[in-house]
């Protein structure tokens, strides 16, 4: 009874926070809203409007009425999914981003297992091999992908894998040839791809995405690299490793099942963060290799002042957040069931 009476008060107090959160993330794309310095009547009718019409669409907009009322207004739509129309494409903002979403997603799901299944073992041996050559190779590694600009690196892949080498696909999704062949059920390009049967798509997108995913990943990977070290080394240093050392156990079964065992959960912050800042941080790599993705929408229109979505796609990356903390928390409780009592 006690128990049951922990794990709901523990699901309220969650709810509870999720919904704080989520209620201040909604005052925060409001302000933003409100103190760019675009104005969003004059990008809806141009410079040459005439007074009259710059009226009549600032009553149609709501900007007329007082803060408070357009902010319950603006709730009220976000709660209806309703956020207006893109002055750049002229579709529904939410249509743009169902569209543009799927592409950033595919390619931050890749970097994000490089990164993970690079960086990780990669870390726990820097920390057994503390202060000896392979410990300084392997922080160097991770200085260089941390330290070296994405848009930097992203050109010398394209000359040298692509342009030089030709192991990889350019700029883009795939081939210009294979545009159009494969029907948009979810728009992300590899399932749509292999739910059509048609492989040659699918193989060239593979080969389009593995270079910038590459290195993406590169640079996710040297932060979960340090991160997984320094949790390792602190793991390492305590009595119980001592004990399994001395009780005989070999050098493998203390270090990944139990040292590294007991990082797990904080391994899981460190991914997922880690790749909340993918989704939201692939701008210059899109643009570098022509991604259609997110971070490309969101560029694009917030240089010409499209505010409905602007505010909508900064409302997704919190959204995104707030859905990554929700997963963490679950993968918590499957490698410590402790935590959720």
């Amino acid at each position: 009874m006690i128990p049951d009476r922990r794990r709901a008060t523990a699901l309220l107090g969650q709810g509870g926070s999720i919904f704080v959160t989520l209620f201040g993330l909604l005052i925060l794309t409001f302000v933003i809203g409100r103190i760019m310095p675009s104005d969003p009547v004059r990008a809806i009718v141009g410079e040459d409007a005439t007074r009259q019409v710059y009226e009549t669409v600032y009553r149609q907009l709501g900007l007329d009425r007082p803060v408070w009322e357009q902010f319950l207004f603006y709730v009220r739509d976000v709660f209806t999914l309703d956020f207006g129309t893109s002055i750049r494409t002229g579709q529904p903002v939410l249509t743009d981003i169902l569209r543009v979403l799927p592409a950033t997603i595919e390619l931050a799901t890749f970097a994000i297992l490089f990164g993970a299944v690079v960086g990780i073992p990669l870390g726990v041996l820097a920390a057994v091999h503390k202060d000896r050559w392979q410990d300084h190779l392997i922080r160097v590694f991770s200085l260089m992908g941390h330290s070296m600009p994405i848009f930097w690196t992203g050109m010398i892949g394209l000359l040298v894998f692509y342009a030089w080498l030709g192991w990889v696909g350019g700029s883009g999704r795939m081939d210009q040839f294979y545009i159009g062949l494969v029907p948009e059920r979810t728009n992300f390009l590899l399932i749509d791809s292999a739910l059509a049967g048609e492989w040659d798509v699918f193989r060239s997108a593979i080969n389009h995405i593995l270079l910038p995913a590459a290195l993406l990943g590169y640079s996710s990977s040297a932060y979960i690299t340090r991160m997984t070290r320094s949790f390792m080394l602190d793991q390492i240093n305590q009595e119980y490793i001592t004990t399994a050392r001395v009780k005989g156990l070999s050098n493998r079964q203390t270090i990944w099942r139990h040292a590294f065992g007991n990082i797990r959960v904080q391994l899981v912050t460190i991914v997922a963060l880690a790749y909340g800042a993918l989704l939201e941080g692939a701008v210059l790599i899109e643009t570098v290799f022509a991604w259609p993705g997110f971070g490309s929408y969101l560029t694009a229109n917030l240089l010409i002042g499209d505010m409905n979505a602007v505010m909508t796609c900064v409302l997704v990356v919190g959204l995104i957040f707030i859905g990554l903390n929700v997963i963490s928390d679950i993968l918590y409780r499957v490698f410590d069931p402790r935590t959720g009592s």
